[in-house]
């Protein structure tokens, strides 16, 4: 696996702490929030979480400082994303696009979505370093869990795009 691959996993996993679903939850599009979302549905499985958890009070302290980042650096990177996007249109309203400057837009963006990632992971992270190991335990099965329904996840859409793939390729070529 590469370093960079790693990471990502590492990083997603760490964030996961706080139920499996971790740095993607910063990067869910507006239209999936509220009650019936995916961010209602996020929020729900960390507050059951949170309540089988049975925090002291400084771990409280800390879950609220790890929620707390983890709401603020959501918005940030829905705020980053929102201004490349009007960057990239005003972008594309110059008769010979300036990819370079493109580019350097969209990498400084991803730059700034690391850092918050990160920022986000370590919240998560000094939480969980607190906790004892029956809290430890509790977590981990819900990673656990929320990994084999990820896989599961992505096991049926690779199904489907080998199914849609597949009938792509059998399928006549049109006006030859």
């Amino acid at each position: 696996m590469s370093t960079k691959k790693m990471s990502r996993v590492l990083a997603v996993a760490a964030t996961a702490l706080a139920i499996g679903v971790g740095a993607a939850y910063a990067a869910q599009p507006a239209d999936h929030g509220g009650p019936g979302g995916w961010h209602g549905h996020f929020m729900k499985e960390l507050t059951q979480l949170h309540d089988q958890l049975k925090l002291n009070a400084d771990q409280e302290k800390q879950w609220q400082a790890a929620l707390d980042t983890m709401k603020q650096n959501h918005e940030a990177m829905r705020a980053n994303h929102e201004q490349i996007k009007n960057q990239m249109k005003a972008a594309q309203q110059q008769p010979i696009l300036d990819l370079n400057a493109m580019a350097a837009a969209h990498q400084q963006v991803e730059q700034k979505d690391a850092q918050l990632r990160q920022q986000t992971t370590d919240a998560w992270l000094k939480l969980y370093n607190g906790l004892n190991d029956q809290q430890k335990t509790t977590v981990s099965t819900a990673l656990k869990q929320r990994f084999a329904k990820m896989e599961a996840r992505h096991e049926k859409m690779r199904d489907r795009w080998e199914h849609h793939d597949k009938g792509a390729a059998s399928a006549p070529a049109a006006n030859q």
